[in-house]
This record gives structure tokens, C-alpha cells and sequence, in this order.
């Protein structure tokens, strides 16, 4: 691969993991659509600036878990661009700089229908996109890589997304936000589950680390089953199919669960971590059919 080329970068963004950001949003609209107050520029709006926000994230979690763990460079996986080498420093900087910019610039379009409020929230977006590894203090290395996830890439997206559209914020909005919030999690409970003895050796400190491999296994069954509960309870708001049509996503998670299980440990785990991906994002499909649906 050529030093710093369209491909190298495409490949530090990251393509397979930006349905994170695309879910929540999804979500979001579809809960607003199905109250009527439905607006496709403010949704084209919430998800470009969720997608540049994490293309964000990726690179400065390239750049710094590089730089963090430059000793035991076997550790980071083939989707590091800047750890392999195919970008160098100075534009891995530069690119860094300039989706920051882009996301910030989208985000100013967003105040034009939610008010200067937005501003503490699109800076809080931006500041998790690098504090999230990067920093003295990062929270991936500091047990809050979930909680931040959970916030991140479930209630803040899903619920902003919404607010700004209807103006309001409710109990079935939150319950889908922090069902997807869970959802996405499982793609870091796996990847920490995987890394565990590796990020223990270099000190940082998952809450699969600090729990220990049992709580691992059984955390990431956890996680779905929480989300699914979540979703249920969208059929006390008479929405029975946003509640019933997401169990069908807990089919092949089961089954990704029962994989991880037996595999326990080593890069084959790898597999789960795609099968999980993909979870994933049938999850994000099923309930944003479901809501639409009634």
C-alpha cells in the first residue's frame, strides 16, 4: 500500500465500524418521523457530523494507542494505518486537524434549528473523539471506554437527534438510546475481551481487565439482553414492533455469544468481532423498522 494514499486512508477510517455512528442517528429519526416532527436535513445533518466524529476518533485511537504501545507494536491490529506505517505522522496530524474542522463546521450547521445549546454538546463529541485514548488521562485506559461508548454512541446521537427535531425528549427515545448505546458496546466488549492479556500487560485497565475473564464471557451476554429488555418497553408506548421485531436480533447474537465462548482467547476471536459487526448493525436495522412501523 502506498504511503498515504486514498486506500491507506480509507483503511484508517475505518468503513467497517462507522455503522456505530449511523445507528443512533437512525434511531433517532425514526422515533421522530413516527411522532411527525421528521426533518431529513437536520438527520443528513446529525449523521454526517456523527460520522466525521468518529472518523475522528479512529485516527487519534490509531495515532495514540500506537504511540502508547509502540514496544509491542504486534498488539494493535491490521487496521492501524499510521501503526503499519502507511501514513506518516505529519499527515496522520493533518488528517487528525481536518476532520476535527469538518465535524465542527457541521455541527455549526446544526445550531440553525437547535440552538446554541448544541455548541457544549458538539464540543463535548469532539473532546470524546480524543479523549477517549488520547491525553494523560485517556478513558480507554482508564476502565470508562464503555460508559463513554454507551453515552457516545447511544444516548447523546439518538436522543440529540431527536430533540433537535421535535423538541422534546422522552422516556421511549432514551430506552432506544441506550439500547443502541449497549449494542455497539458489545464491539468493544469483544475487542477488550480479545486484547485482555495484552492490555493488561501494558496497562490499560478495561473493565474486562478489571473484572477478570468470567466477567467478560458473561458481560457482553449482558449487554444484548439489556437492549433487548430496552426494546421491550417501547411496547407499553404502543409500538409493538419497534418492541418485538429487535428479538430477532438476539438469534445470531446468541450464537456469536456461544462462539466466543469456545473460542476464549487468541485472534480467531476475530471472527466473533465481525459476526458481532454485523450484529450489530441488524440490531440498528430491526429497530429502526420496528419504530417505523408503529
Amino acid at each position: 500500500m502506498k504511503t498515504n494514499s486514498l486506500a491507506a486512508w480509507i483503511l484508517a477510517v475505518r468503513p467497517y465500524s462507522l455503522g456505530a455512528a449511523v445507528i443512533p442517528v437512525a434511531v433517532g429519526s425514526a422515533m421522530a418521523w413516527s411522532d411527525g416532527q421528521f426533518s431529513l436535513t437536520i438527520t443528513a445533518l446529525c449523521l454526517l457530523f456523527a460520522v466525521l466524529t468518529q472518523c475522528t476518533a479512529n485516527l487519534v485511537n490509531d495515532l495514540w494507542d500506537f504511540q502508547r504501545g509502540a514496544d509491542q507494536p504486534d498488539r494493535l491490529g491490521p487496521d492501524r494505518a499510521f501503526a503499519k506505517g502507511y501514513i506518516t505522522l505529519p499527515a496522520m496530524k493533518a488528517g487528525i486537524a481536518g476532520f476535527t474542522i469538518a465535524a465542527g463546521t457541521v455541527g455549526c450547521g446544526l445550531l440553525f434549528f437547535g440552538g446554541w445549546e448544541l455548541i457544549f454538546v458538539g464540543l463535548a463529541c469532539i473532546l470524546f473523539a480524543y479523549l477517549y485514548t488520547a491525553g494523560p488521562w485517556p478513558l480507554a485506559y482508564h476502565g470508562l471506554g464503555d460508559v463513554a461508548v454507551v453515552t457516545f454512541f447511544g444516548v447523546i446521537p439518538a436522543c440529540f437527534t431527536y430533540w433537535i427535531q421535535t423538541g422534546c425528549w422522552t422516556p421511549q427515545i432514551t430506552a432506544a438510546a441506550l439500547a443502541c448505546g449497549l449494542v455497539i458496546d458489545t464491539m468493544l466488549w469483544i475487542n477488550n475481551f480479545r486484547d485482555r492479556n495484552e492490555d493488561a500487560r501494558c496497562g490499560k485497565r478495561t473493565i474486562v481487565v478489571i473484572l477478570g475473564e468470567q466477567a467478560g464471557r458473561w458481560g457482553y451476554l449482558a449487554l444484548g439482553i439489556a437492549a433487548l429488555a430496552l426494546t421491550l418497553s417501547l411496547g407499553l408506548d404502543g409500538r409493538p414492533w419497534a418492541a418485538f421485531l429487535p428479538l430477532l436480533y438476539g438469534i445470531p447474537f446468541f450464537r456469536t455469544w456461544r462462539k466466543m465462548i469456545r473460542i476464549d482467547h487468541g485472534d480467531e476471536l476475530n471472527v466473533c468481532l465481525g459476526e458481532t459487526a454485523r450484529n450489530m448493525q441488524l440490531f440498528g436495522l430491526l429497530l429502526t423498522i420496528g419504530i417505523l412501523l408503529g
